[in-house]
């Protein structure tokens, strides 16, 4: 990303969260996605507890994006789609979730 876009995700952090938590978001994303074996950083572990880890990163991608200015949303959304796409390539929807869940949450 820019660093015009990392300097509205860090004003971004700085009133809604931590510093680097969009960071370690898109790490813990990644690593999902890709079904990596690689271990995650100490920053992205916080994010990976069995019962919100990867829902809370993806939730906390949207939440950034919704909030960034239009230039930075435009690049994080760039970057969490191509993450996105190859999730769903890789999974399948699950029909048994509830329709009310974000479409992530209804893969398997």
């Amino acid at each position: 990303m820019s660093g015009r876009a990392n300097a509205a995700v860090r004003a971004v952090e700085g009133r809604r969260w931590l510093p680097g938590v969009v960071a370690a978001a898109v790490g813990v994303w990644s690593w999902h996605v890709h079904g990596s074996r690689r271990r995650l950083r100490p920053w992205e572990a916080e994010h990976t507890c069995v019962c919100c880890g990867v829902d809370q990163a993806r939730n906390c991608l949207s939440e950034a994006i919704a909030t960034l200015p239009a230039h930075a949303a435009r690049e994080l959304r760039t970057l969490v789609d191509r993450l996105d796409e190859v999730l769903l390539q890789r999974t399948h929807h699950d029909p048994q979730t509830p329709v009310e869940d974000p479409w992530w949450q209804r893969r398997f």
